[in-house]
């Protein structure tokens, strides 16, 4: 029997997000390393866009994105986790193509 593989379309104002992997250890502005195992409540973090609804209409595949861990729902797709979340629920973007740039680049 194959196995059938369906592509996954998101619908409405839904955006799908890549789960980047967290380096573990980070280094302050200071030099000083904060460890993996130190967790901060309100820590944005970074992911990149994989796909996006028909209502979605500031996001395209590819951007990335800020957003809160905790505003969001997670579903592993072939083993890979991926998070699901309106497009209402997004901090900031961080694309090739700035209209409205803080001037900041990652």
């Amino acid at each position: 029997m194959s196995d059938p593989r369906f592509e996954v379309q998101m619908l409405h104002d839904r955006v799908m997000i890549r789960v980047e992997k967290e380096s573990g250890e980070r280094r302050s502005t200071g030099g000083i390393v904060i460890p993996a195992t130190v967790e901060q409540a309100n820590r944005l973090v970074w992911g990149e866009v994989c796909g996006v609804g028909h209502h979605v209409r500031t996001v395209k595949v590819g951007d990335r994105v800020l957003y809160h861990p905790g505003d969001q729902f997670e579903v592993e797709i072939r083993g890979e986790d991926y998070l699901v979340m309106r497009e209402r629920d997004l901090h900031a973007i961080a694309n090739e193509r700035p209209e409205y740039g803080t001037g900041l680049y990652l």
